[in-house]
């Protein structure tokens, strides 16, 4: 792969403010932008996540999300614990395991309702 190539995800958000916040206590840097201040960028280290604004969003019925590869999936874990995400509903975090599929990850569920999984190959 090119070091230029990059896949930024997309995802729905109910809130531009509210996500912002959201991603905040993780850690991330954002800001709103975009005409009608319908867009939002997020970023931390190099895993970088868009929003656009969608106010019909059902939390319960979101089936958007991405992935993160990172290089120390622990450290990181570590780092988001810290903002004290509930276990069960949404938000959430659930628990960093070790995968059958090489893969050593944990999930976030955003207040929108978006999967961030993040994981590390063993």
């Amino acid at each position: 792969m090119n070091p230029t190539d990059l896949a930024i995800p997309i995802l729905p958000s109910k809130s531009l403010p509210n996500i912002l916040a959201f991603y905040g206590r993780l850690g991330f840097k954002g800001a709103i932008m975009g005409e009608g201040d319908a867009y939002a960028i997020v970023t931390r280290g190099n895993v970088e996540i868009h929003f656009f604004l969608y106010t019909a969003l059902m939390l319960a019925d979101s089936w958007a999300g991405c992935y993160a590869r990172v290089a120390d999936v622990d450290a990181l874990n570590t780092s988001f614990l810290a903002a004290g995400l509930p276990v069960r509903g949404i938000p959430r975090m659930d628990t960093l395991e070790n995968k059958p599929w090489g893969m050593r990850e944990f999930a976030i569920v955003d207040e929108d309702g978006n999967l961030l999984r993040v994981g590390q190959s063993l």
